[in-house]
């Protein structure tokens, strides 16, 4: 393995371990539906530091002197398939991957963890840290869909996301004498940061793994913080590997961005300030959707306190780890996952996050590149504030699903998770956002190149308002026209 120190010295160390070759394995059956719903536990403690516990395992572990423990058993491995996103893709707007429930799923010992969970957000740490952030009206949105469309504006705190919630609310678990050793963490920026910020507020250090993909804002904005970064691996994968390894190395805590108990009910304060704040009857809860850590948080709180309001989660259409696992009833894995959403970019979700999401949450919406950009824009002209494609996730769902079920007069809630954009990709946001709310389309004419060719191409056009257009030879014989049609409304 090699390492290169980044200029200034004073940059994160960059390192570039070789890939590993995995075989890919799509299903060719995308509508197989299980006959029988898989109940999964996890080894976790719930109120008690969480020193002793780098990671998520299944492995044994020492009995714990709360009796409510002994109802939480493991289970086997079992192999993780790998499928493809476009093995399950379905209109916008369309609530699918509905988890199959059965009687089973409300037993004593579901009960027994859903009660610690409700009882650990109300008495979390996260405020040490964190704001209660305001839940706002979207006039101008909601007055466009018929609904009331409330913004939980998550992107204002003072990391610009919700991952700090998490991330303090471990490590303000660890003994002091562990934290003394540092903390490690893998992250595609926001994660990072919370994980940075949580670090210099109780006095430890951080050791930060960052795939050499991510935006230079992010990695930039966790050194400022304090903590050290480490660009190794063109994704989250290789860049976890890395981080686990050295925790283990150095004795430092692994902190996992998602699939923790403690990380998870960080999270779920999000739901608890949601039902707090709300006046008046609530339809739905729109989450992004990545590990699933932010969704499971608050269906394991909003669903015990109104089980009546839906919670749904929202993942891009080349992104939707969460929606193949709850519709195969089972974790699976991405052969790809699109990046464009990095912040929820995650081939695999969480072991615990997806056991709360299989028995709480309502279904999943999945929607495109453009759909999210748009969202980006509604947000700007609603706030004047530009959030991340992550960040608008959950707004580009909400107005998805109202129009497809043509929902009007709720409330609705759209989580907008953060607004650590990179400056470079508001090119490509501002390209696309017409394309989103369907007032342009972009097309792609090929042309023969001979005299002519471009007079009958304006023939054929005729009267149609082109906003943009792009001549590129990219042959003697041949040339593409791109061109941006403005849609017309009747």
């Amino acid at each position: 393995m090699e390492a290169l120190r980044l200029q200034p010295p004073q940059g994160p160390t960059l390192l570039r371990p070789s890939r590993s070759r995995l075989a890919s394995q799509i299903l060719t059956r995308p509508h197989y539906n299980p006959k029988k719903s898989i109940k999964r536990f996890i080894n976790a403690t719930l109120s008690k530091p969480t020193a002793g516990i780098p990671s998520m395992s299944t492995s044994s572990s020492p009995p714990h002197d709360n009796p409510l423990r002994s109802s939480m058993l493991s289970s086997p491995p079992y192999p993780v398939k790998k499928v493809s996103a476009n093995s399950l893709q379905y209109p916008s707007g369309y609530l699918g991957a509905v988890p199959e429930r059965t009687v089973n799923d409300g037993d004593n010992g579901s009960i027994i963890n859903a009660m610690e969970y409700l009882t650990n957000i109300l008495s979390s740490k996260v405020y040490d840290v964190a704001i209660e952030s305001p839940l706002q009206l979207a006039p101008k949105l909601s007055e466009r869909l018929g609904v009331k469309v409330w913004l939980k504006r998550e992107d204002l705190q003072p990391v610009f996301s919700f991952k700090l919630r998490g991330a303090y609310n471990m490590m303000a678990k660890i003994p002091k004498e562990q934290l003394q050793r540092g903390v490690i963490c893998s992250s595609a920026g926001n994660h990072a940061q919370g994980v940075a910020l949580a670090a210099k507020r109780l006095g430890c250090d951080a050791v930060i793994a960052m795939p050499v993909t991510t935006p230079e804002i992010k990695w930039q904005s966790v050194e400022r913080l304090g903590a050290t970064v480490v660009l190794v691996g063109d994704s989250y994968d290789e860049a976890q590997t890395y981080a686990k390894k050295r925790a283990k190395e150095e004795e430092r805590t692994f902190i996992p961005p998602f699939d923790h108990p403690d990380v998870i009910m960080g999270q779920g304060t999000v739901g608890m300030e949601i039902v707090r704040q709300m006046q008046g009857p609530l339809h739905a809860i729109f989450v992004p959707v990545g590990g699933g850590g932010l969704i499971a948080g608050i269906a394991a709180y909003v669903k015990r306190v109104n089980p009546e309001v839906k919670i749904i989660g929202v993942e891009p259409s080349d992104a939707n780890a969460m929606a193949l696992s709850l519709h195969h009833g089972q974790r699976v894995m991405l052969d790809q996952v699109g990046g464009f959403a990095d912040g929820v970019a995650v081939k695999e979700v969480g072991e615990e996050t997806f056991r709360l999401c299989k028995e709480l949450v309502d279904g999943v919406v999945l929607v495109s590149r453009d759909a999210i950009c748009a969202s980006i824009k509604d947000m700007f002209e609603e706030k004047r504030s530009i959030l991340e494609p992550a960040g608008a996730l959950a707004l580009a769902g909400a107005e998805a699903y109202c129009k497809y079920y043509g929902v009007k007069g709720a409330n609705v809630v759209a989580i907008t998770s953060g607004a650590n954009m990179n400056f470079d990709k508001l090119r490509v946001v501002t390209e696309l956002a017409n394309v989103g709310r369907q007032q342009e389309a972009l097309l792609a004419t090929v042309m023969p190149e001979v005299p002519g060719s471009f007079k009958h191409f304006c023939e054929l056009v005729g009267p149609m308002n082109i906003s943009e257009f792009k001549y590129r030879s990219n042959s003697e014989k041949d040339a593409v026209v791109l061109y941006r049609l403005v849609l017309l409304r009747f």
